[in-house]
């Protein structure tokens, strides 16, 4: 091991007997050679560890009398606090306690891939790159609209746009943030797919706007139900995934594509189509932004789901003035978009020759994934209720109209997040659904855990 790891398995150590009270605030922890000699280390691994511990307000010196544990109560890192197990089943449920638990813990309702599945290699040659960048690339804010390079990348990809077409903007969620604050005003009302991705329910909330949803079925939004909460309710504007939609994995047919469209060019309406998983399908599938010409949709996305959730990027393909306008406003909110450091690594990871081969063998291994989880979901009675294209969601219907958030509710305690229908439904009506994530499933204990759960309600 490095010596690196070395260290880190030190701060374990005396955290983990801090925790389970072997150690208790005033303690005196074993001199820095003892500790050594203990766990079969260098002294100098020990005392950097110490070292680090003490920056950490874990433990504090004495000068000429040792390290000692601190009288601290709070938690030593959000990760280490565990699941949040008296937090009501809101829209933001899975997104808390995926993001807020340790890796240990594990995560078949959160919304990314694990880590060994993505392309560490590439980033880290991509990283290393970085002492060839140029002085302003590490030190200053960056183009307005964001690094040209990836605009033109992204412009690229797809139906060919222009690169000023395109902003690069701080997450796929500060995209839409963006246009809710370009495009709506508290009190307007937006219509979203029933179910839908649970963040955009909480980001509409957040701006104060009123909400309305449509049946989503295997082929889109319900075009009946569309058409009449278009003529009772005059939302401003319609917030989807057309391709691999999450939660249901399902996929807008061409009919139902130009239907919307027919339906919107007559409302007067705008659609903010998040295309975040569209490197997903193996073939592509209607996109509303191509079929109505970049005239009344807002494109958005990001690289979470392909490259990485931690090197945060997210862009806005839109009409030019629309480009403009969200320009400005992401100046005033956030003084530019995201660092152009980030921007330089993902174009690095997406050009480097390796990305094609990435994306292939994630469609080959969610493929297998898929089925495995199908197969193993349906011997203890849960069934999708869709056979997706692609992409790594299946939404499944639970046994006996068991209620899913109680069943989440105590997998959790069991370090176990799953992701129940309701926090996706703006009706509330899909109690006894649940959306899976295939590639955070490779581990039998889930199926176990799941098995047990429905067979006690």
């Amino acid at each position: 091991m490095t010596k690196t790891t070395l260290r880190t398995s030190v701060t374990h150590e005396i955290k983990r007997r801090v925790r389970s009270r072997a150690l208790v605030p005033g303690d005196r922890l074993p001199s820095i050679r003892a500790f050594a000699r203990e766990q079969n280390l260098s002294p100098s691994t020990v005392s950097e560890a110490y070292d680090l511990l003490v920056a950490e307000g874990v433990i504090f010196a004495r000068q000429g009398s040792g390290f000692y544990v601190a009288d601290r109560t709070q938690p030593f890192a959000v990760a280490e606090t565990g699941p949040q197990l008296d937090r009501s089943v809101d829209p933001l449920w899975v997104a808390r306690q995926s993001i807020d638990t340790g890796e240990n813990i594990e995560k078949p309702g959160c919304g990314w891939l694990p880590a060994d599945w993505m392309p560490v290699g590439s980033l880290r040659r991509a990283m290393r790159k970085q002492a060839t960048f140029e002085n302003h690339v590490l030190t200053n804010y960056g183009n307005a609209q964001g690094h040209i390079e990836l605009r033109q990348h992204i412009a690229q990809q797809g139906d060919p746009t222009d690169p000023n077409a395109v902003l690069l903007t701080g997450s796929g969620s500060q995209a839409l943030d963006l246009i809710c604050r370009l495009m709506l005003r508290p009190g307007d009302t937006v219509l979203i797919d029933d179910p839908c991705y649970f963040n955009f329910n909480a980001l509409l909330r957040a701006h104060q706007i009123n909400i309305v949803s449509v049946p989503f079925t295997t082929n889109g939004p319900d075009l009946d139900h569309f058409a009449r909460i278009l003529t009772r309710e005059k939302p401003r504007l319609y917030l989807t995934n057309s391709a691999l939609h999450n939660p249901t994995g399902a996929t807008i047919s061409q009919t139902t594509a130009q239907g919307v469209l027919n339906l919107t060019k007559a409302h007067d309406l705008l659609i903010v189509e998040d295309d975040i998983f569209s490197e997903f399908e193996s073939t592509p599938s209607p996109r509303l932004a191509s079929l109505d010409g970049m005239q009344r949709v807002l494109r958005i996305g990001s690289f979470s789901k392909t490259l990485s959730a931690s090197l945060r990027c997210g862009y806005i393909i839109a009409r030019p003035d629309w480009i403009k306008a969200l320009t400005d406003l992401q100046v005033a909110t956030n003084f530019g978009g995201p660092s152009p450091f980030v921007s330089s690594i993902l174009h690095a990871a997406l050009t480097d020759g390796s990305y094609r081969k990435h994306m292939a063998t994630l469609h080959k291994r969610l493929g297998l994934a898929r089925t495995e989880a199908i197969t193993k979901l349906e011997t203890i009675g849960i069934k999708p209720t869709i056979q997706p294209r692609g992409g790594f969601y299946l939404w499944c219907e639970l046994p006996a109209q068991t209620d899913a958030a109680k069943i989440a509710q105590a997998a959790l305690k069991q370090d176990l997040v799953l992701a129940p229908g309701n926090v996706f439904s703006a009706s509330q009506s899909k109690t006894s659904f649940m959306r899976f994530n295939v590639s955070q499933m490779q581990n039998d204990r889930c199926y176990e855990i799941l098995n047990t759960l429905l067979n006690e309600t």
